[in-house]
């Protein structure tokens, strides 16, 4: 029951990005939303991509919260490739997509994959980043293989993600149906929810998997994957100056390797 999905690649890549009101210089040519400043919405509940920092992390936001993660890195090095001053705005994950399309935000970056209805809505970047759901269980149970998942299991998502869409699919298109899937403001309380005995499963991505069932004795991991995405940002739909720069931003980072060191810095497998 794998599913393979790629972002949608860019058509075009600026050679030169020579700015705009919120950009870096006076001829810039992407507009945010607010002057000098790139607004990223976010989820900070999805570890090691995005979560609120106990120490010192790598960027502290409104009222001194403090974040770090591999989303939240790769923002910083994309702001500051582009001369801006780099905002995050913590909420819940649909909040968080609705916000870029309100232009609330100015790009959204929270383990987000790309889907053909969500590109009717939003504009999305090129990967910088492969991600695969996996299924977390208790170490009582009786699920040992995917299969096993068709069997009536109840399966705890997080709310608006692409394991929830899948899952809650009905079964000619691969999910559980509706009635057999329950969403989660969060993956944590997913997790919470598993251990309790309130559901006998959680499909989740895989880097936050494995921070959770660190973090939670009984629980372990099945060996297959579920679902194989590609990671991307994405901006509101239409704002092609802006997902140009942040394109060619992202594609500098990718090819002098700093992506491939933030994502090394946090995922260790």
């Amino acid at each position: 029951m794998k599913k393979i999905f790629a972002c949608l690649l860019a058509a075009a890549l600026m050679l030169s990005l020579t700015a705009c009101g919120g950009g870096s210089s006076e001829d810039a040519k992407y507009n945010t939303v607010e002057s000098g400043k790139l607004i990223m919405s976010t989820n900070a509940e999805f570890p090691p991509y995005e979560m609120q920092a106990d120490g010192e992390g790598v960027y502290t936001g409104a009222d001194s919260v403090k974040f770090e993660g591999i989303d939240v890195e790769i923002a910083l090095a994309l702001a500051e490739k582009l001369g801006l001053e780099l905002v995050i705005d913590d909420m819940d994950f649909d909040a968080a997509l609705i916000a870029v399309q309100q232009g609330k935000s100015d790009m959204v970056l929270a383990g987000l994959t790309y889907r053909e209805d969500r590109d009717e809505l939003m504009d999305f970047s090129t990967s910088y980043a492969t991600g695969v759901q996996v299924v977390i269980v208790r170490d009582d149970s009786d699920i040992t293989d995917l299969d096993d998942l068709e069997n009536d299991k109840m399966i705890g998502t997080q709310r608006g993600t692409t394991g929830y869409i899948y899952a809650s699919d009905t079964p000619e298109n691969g999910g559980y149906g509706e009635d057999h899937v329950l969403a989660y403001d969060n993956g944590a309380l997913a997790v919470q929810a598993l251990l309790n005995g309130q559901i006998d499963a959680v499909i989740i991505d895989n880097a936050p998997a494995q921070a959770y069932v660190a973090s939670n004795d009984g629980l372990h991991i099945l060996p297959a994957e579920w679902v194989t995405e590609d990671y991307c940002l994405a901006v509101n739909e239409g704002n092609t100056e802006l997902l140009d720069a942040l394109n060619s931003a992202l594609e500098k980072l990718i090819n002098d390797g700093t992506v491939q060191i933030i994502l090394d810095k946090y995922i260790t497998e």
